[in-house]
């Protein structure tokens, strides 16, 4: 499970999808992330893709 800090500056609870898993895709700290936000509780997400870093030198 992973804080996450959207883009409005609120931190919500977010966990890896099954097909990230399954792909062995690693998040760290400071990688930017799409989330697909629970209807039924604002709170938490879902990790669905890893975007990538401007910054970084890959």
């Amino acid at each position: 499970m992973f804080r996450v800090r959207l883009d409005n500056e609120d931190m919500i609870l977010g966990y890896v999808s099954g097909k990230i898993r399954r792909s062995f895709i690693r998040i760290l700290p400071g990688d930017r992330v799409k989330i697909e936000v629970s209807r039924y509780d604002s709170t938490r997400g879902r990790i669905i893709y890893r975007l990538h870093n401007k910054d970084s030198k890959d």
